[in-house]
């Protein structure tokens, strides 16, 4: 009897794309559930009640909330292509950079997407100190898991398929290849990678997505200073 995986996502979260690459990496069978999260199905509701969002993976009928949490259920569960490295000193140190890709990189990458003047100048300063750190980690590595792809990788791959969208919109440039030469490669080998490549969403309508996340950001933003 097969095992049954399935994965509720959308057709653009970062965070379910997480998920798909680590699935396909593995080359684990699983069927996509594209969730409206305008209008959310109640497996979703049933399945996350806490959080009521993807994604969410369903594992023979038992769900898994969270991108992290799922990574490293992932990685236990189908041992083939391992995520996280063996050595318990460098499972703990993907963990912090992962954990440091979202709470400080992805924060202030956003902020300096949204905020406009002075918030965003210094949303900008935040944002290169971050990558600073990114940059001096990947010396001597292709990946941040070595050679291939591995956990941290994934989780920070937003930066490969977003940081140029959220460029492109507001014109300009998060991610220096002149200050950043090592994490501007890294960025360029993780977006073409066959298994990355074929799993991101069309740029097109990720454009048109994120601009209107950010005229609702503005328009949100005029509204309450008045």
């Amino acid at each position: 009897m097969g095992e049954e995986v399935k994965l509720f996502r959308s057709w653009s979260s970062p965070f379910a794309l997480r998920i798909v690459w680590a699935l396909e990496i593995k080359g684990i069978e699983y069927e996509a559930v594209f969730e409206d999260l305008s209008n959310k199905s109640p497996l979703l509701l049933q399945y996350n009640p806490v959080h009521k969002k993807v994604p969410i993976l369903v594992h023979n009928g038992r769900p898994i909330a969270e991108s992290f949490v799922i990574l490293e259920y992932i990685d236990e569960t189908w041992k083939q292509v391992p995520l996280l490295p063996e050595d318990p000193y460098e499972r703990a140190m993907a963990r912090f950079w992962a954990k440091f890709c979202d709470d400080k990189v992805l924060t202030s990458i956003w902020s300096a997407f949204i905020k406009q003047g002075k918030e965003q100048e210094e949303a900008l300063v935040a944002a290169a100190e971050n990558l600073k750190f990114l940059e001096k980690e990947m010396k001597g590595k292709k990946f941040f898991g070595g050679e291939r792809i591995g956990y941290v990788d994934i989780v920070l791959g937003w930066l490969a398929n977003l940081v140029s969208i959220f460029e492109e919109i507001v014109g300009l440039k998060i991610v220096d290849e002149g200050k950043f030469p090592l994490l501007y490669s890294w960025m360029q080998d993780f977006a073409e990678a066959p298994i990355i490549r074929d799993n991101c969403p069309p740029r097109d309508k990720m454009i048109v997505k994120f601009q209107a996340l950010l005229d609702a950001a503005i328009a949100s933003s005029s509204s309450s200073s008045k």
